[in-house]
């Protein structure tokens, strides 16, 4: 909403530092190897209530502006210079592409393309009605993950971070990304206000 300039931030699609990128991958495998699906729909849905008590009373001064925050672990740096509204853009197009992954591998089909963190950028003129569409996008992943009656896939797909993963995993990533976005949603509503 503001008319700021453009700070200097990374390349969309950098990635994160190798040493962050090498515990993440370590963290990550960890929570597949000890979680289930209960447990990654908990996470979920824990996050998204936490996101929902953040943004409940929000103005849209608040929520549009974009502001400048320390970079939180698992966040690009092209990342730290989005508003509320636009966090919520990615999180409602990152939940639709893990749709699309979670019904590809179920059916036993790899999708076509590749997951390119690049390519899950929200659009900067994002407005209110995002907030919508976010919540239809939590509804949307929520039952596609009830749907697959074995989520343990054979069939796998590459995440650019974490190799090639199967449903199961696709699934866990999703709440572990709703947290480090609800930093983020954390760190903007306190620099905007």
């Amino acid at each position: 909403m503001d008319n700021i300039d453009e700070p200097k931030l990374a390349a969309p699609g950098a990635g994160l530092p190798a040493v962050e990128h090498f515990f993440a991958r370590v963290l990550f495998g960890l929570k597949r190897l000890t979680g289930s699906r209960e447990t990654f729909n908990a996470k979920f849905i824990e996050e998204r209530a936490r996101i929902r008590g953040l943004i409940a009373d929000l103005t849209p001064e608040v929520a549009g502006k974009r502001v400048l925050i320390r970079r939180c672990r698992g966040l690009e740096d092209s990342s730290r210079f989005w508003s509320v509204w636009m966090t919520l853009d990615h999180l409602r197009i990152v939940h639709n592409a893990f749709i699309g992954i979670l019904t590809s591998l179920a059916n036993g089909k790899v999708p076509d393309g590749e997951a390119n963190t690049a390519a899950v950028k929200p659009d900067p003129g994002v407005t209110a009605d995002v907030v919508a569409a976010y919540e239809q996008s939590c509804d949307a992943l929520l039952a596609t993950v009830a749907s697959i009656p074995n989520i343990k896939t054979s069939v796998r797909f590459p995440h650019p971070w974490f190799g090639p993963m199967d449903a199961f995993a696709w699934h866990a990533l999703a709440g572990g990304h709703m947290n480090i976005h609800r930093v983020q949603i954390e760190r903007i509503v306190a620099g905007a206000r």
